[in-house]
C-alpha cells in the first residue's frame, strides 16, 4: 500500500490540460505582450554555451538601474523558486538559532497576506514553518504590492517596514509593480532598503513562458544572502532568462511598457463596465487585473458555468484558493475578448443573467 502523502494542490491560471485558452482571463500577464523588443533579444540568446555562472554583466546593469551595489543583486529561476529557497533558508537559520537558545530570534513563524499567492503558504509548510495571523510574532513576512488577487496596496506596509525588527525578514513581491495602473506605492526608498525586493519582469512583458527573476537584498543582508546563494543551483538562469532580464531596463522595452499601460487603463475601464453590465460587483484594484463577484445563481452553479466558458475557449480564475470563494479574478484583456466574455455570460442561461 502506498502511504506517501499527496502533495498539496497547486492552482494556477493559464494553460491547462485542455491547452492554452483562446481568451485567457485567468492570468495577470500583460495582454499587449509579448514585448517585441524583448523577444528580439531572447531570439538572439546563445543557447549553445553556458551563461556566465556569476551573471556579472547582468548583475551590474540591474544594479545601476536600481542604484544599488552589485553585490545586492541575486538571481532566481522564478519568483516561486525564490519563495521556496527563502523559506528553506529561514527554516535552517531558525533551527540553528533555536539550538543556540537565542531568544531574540523569532523561530519558525511566517506571516502571509490574508489573500495572496498560494506558494507563500505551500513553501512555508514544505519547510516545516508555522503560519501566524499575528505579524508581530513572525520572523518571515511576505508582502506583495499591488497584491494578487485584489490588486490593492499591502495594508500598513510603510509602517511595518519602519518598525521591522532586526530579527525579522520581509520579502516584498514586486511582480505587479510594473503593471500598476493607478495609485502609488506605499513605501518610500528608505523603507524599501529594509526588505528583500523580488522582481519578475515576465508578467509585465507578456512573456510568462520565460522563467527568471532577480532580487534586491536589503542593506546589511549579507549573511542571509550568503545562505540564499549557497542553496541556489549552478546556472540558476538559462540563456533565455538572461536575455529577458538583460532587456528589461533597455529604453525600447521600458517605452513599450509605458505605452502598454496607457492602453491597459482604457481596456480595464471597458472591462469593468462590461462586468457591471452583467450585474457583477467589481472590487477596487490598482493593477491590470481585478476581482469581481458574479450573480448568486452563477456562484451556485459555478462549476457548470466555468466548464461551459472553458468549452468556448474562455478561462476565468476562480478566487477560492485565494480565500475569496464568491469571486473570479479577471486579467484585463483586449476588447474582442471582453465582448466574447459578455456574450458567453449572457447566453449561458437567461435566468443567471437576470437573477442579480
Amino acid at each position: 500500500m502506498n502511504t506517501k502523502p499527496a502533495a498539496a494542490r497547486r492552482i494556477h491560471g493559464g494553460t491547462d490540460a485542455q491547452g492554452k485558452p483562446l481568451f485567457d482571463f485567468s492570468t495577470n500577464s500583460n495582454a499587449l505582450g509579448p514585448c517585441a523588443a524583448a523577444m528580439r533579444q531572447i531570439q538572439k540568446a546563445d543557447c549553445a554555451g553556458y551563461p556566465d555562472p556569476e551573471y556579472q554583466a547582468l548583475r551590474e546593469s540591474l544594479a545601476v538601474w536600481h542604484d544599488v551595489a552589485p553585490h545586492r543583486i541575486l538571481f532566481a529561476a522564478s519568483a516561486s523558486e525564490f519563495i521556496y529557497r527563502m523559506s528553506i533558508v529561514f527554516a535552517l537559520r531558525s533551527t540553528q538559532n533555536y539550538k543556540k537558545n537565542d531568544k531574540q530570534i523569532r523561530t519558525k513563524t511566517v506571516w502571509i497576506p490574508p489573500h495572496s499567492y498560494g506558494d507563500y503558504a505551500l513553501a512555508a509548510r514544505a519547510a516545516g514553518l508555522d503560519l501566524s495571523d499575528d505579524i508581530s510574532t513572525a520572523g518571515l513576512i511576505w508582502a506583495c504590492e499591488p497584491g494578487s488577487p485584489l490588486g490593492q496596496n499591502q495594508e500598513g506596509l510603510a509602517q511595518i517596514l519602519s518598525a521591522l525588527p532586526a530579527t525579522s525578514q520581509l520579502v516584498l513581491d514586486c511582480a505587479y509593480q510594473p503593471l500598476r495602473l493607478s495609485g502609488q506605492a506605499s513605501a518610500n526608498a528608505e523603507q524599501l532598503e529594509r526588505c528583500w525586493q523580488m522582481f519578475t519582469p515576465n508578467k509585465a512583458l507578456g512573456l510568462t513562458g520565460i522563467r527568471g527573476a532577480y532580487v534586491i537584498a536589503p542593506v546589511h543582508g549579507e549573511e542571509w544572502q550568503l545562505g540564499l546563494e549557497q542553496l541556489a543551483p549552478s546556472w540558476v538562469l538559462g540563456s533565455h532568462a538572461v536575455a529577458m532580464l538583460a532587456s528589461w531596463n533597455s529604453v525600447p522595452v521600458q517605452e513599450w511598457l509605458s505605452n502598454s499601460l496607457v492602453i491597459l487603463r482604457e481596456w480595464k475601464h471597458r472591462q469593468i463596465a462590461i462586468c457591471q453590465d452583467l450585474g457583477w460587483q467589481v472590487l477596487p484594484s490598482h493593477a491590470n487585473f481585478f476581482c469581481a463577484m458574479p450573480s448568486a445563481s452563477i456562484q451556485e452553479n459555478r462549476r457548470d458555468f466555468l466548464h461551459d466558458l472553458r468549452s468556448q475557449g474562455i478561462k476565468l480564475r476562480h478566487a477560492e484558493s485565494f480565500g475569496l470563494p464568491a469571486c473570479f479574478r479577471l486579467g484585463v484583456l483586449h476588447p474582442q475578448a471582453q465582448d466574447v466574455l459578455q456574450r458567453a455570460v449572457k447566453e449561458f442561461s437567461p435566468r443567471f443573467f437576470l437573477s442579480y
